[in-house]
């Protein structure tokens, strides 16, 4: 992530507010599965089938949809070439768009949920490298572990400032997390408006980025 310009790393960790705003309405409504962060549903996947648990079931689903979303975005990103960032984004803000349009319908159940696993699966596609994620917007283990290394060189007396970028990533995360739970407090899953609508000025917001194709 260091390596990116200040517009790359804003757009980064508005992505990841994002993710942590969509993530924080998906643990409320399904009272403790994610619908970014799949390890934990990896985790209550396989204690669920231990134990005979219906909850394997739809953390099995949760998987299968992030994966589905994972998929399309990256067919989206192939088709799209230099404009990578804006196809995989306007996707995601589709997706993100047809949840909040279901939330009007009275329809809150599992294929809402689905649709927003898919959008965060969809969003991992706009930083690549060389065909591989450069920087994983729905999860911070990795960002963490960057942190936590870069810190270790700065306090060996290397670059001292290479590990601001990690931290700001995993503080928009939570920052979007906060605001997530408090509006699902306030308004519930209608609060998927919001994410639409902070998805479409991320979309905004990325055509003001030079596309380099594999940046």
């Amino acid at each position: 992530m260091r390596h990116y310009d200040v517009p790359r790393h804003m757009l980064a960790i508005g992505l990841a507010a994002q993710a942590g705003f969509i993530d924080a309405l998906g643990f409320l409504k399904l009272g403790g599965l994610f619908v970014s962060f799949m390890s934990g549903n990896s985790t209550r996947l396989g204690v669920g089938l231990a134990s005979g648990a219906a909850v394997a079931w739809t953390a099995a689903g949760l998987v299968g949809a992030f994966v589905g979303g994972v998929i399309a975005g990256a067919l989206v990103a192939r088709t799209a070439g230099r404009w990578r960032k804006q196809a995989v984004l306007g996707l995601t803000t589709a997706l993100l768009t047809v949840a909040a349009l279901l939330t009007l319908t009275g329809q809150s159940g599992n294929g809402l949920t689905l649709l927003m696993a898919a959008a965060m699966g969809t969003v991992n596609n706009v930083f690549q490298r060389d065909g591989e994620v450069s920087i994983g917007v729905t999860y911070m283990t990795g960002a963490l572990v960057k942190l936590g290394q870069q810190l270790a060189v700065a306090l060996t007396g290397g670059s001292a400032w290479n590990w601001l970028p990690y931290l700001l990533l995993w503080l928009g995360l939570v920052a979007g997390a906060v605001a997530g739970g408090c509006l699902f407090a306030l308004i519930g899953l209608h609060a998927l408006w919001i994410a639409a609508a902070f998805s479409a000025l991320l979309l905004l917001w990325s055509s003001r980025i030079r596309p380099l194709g594999l940046a």
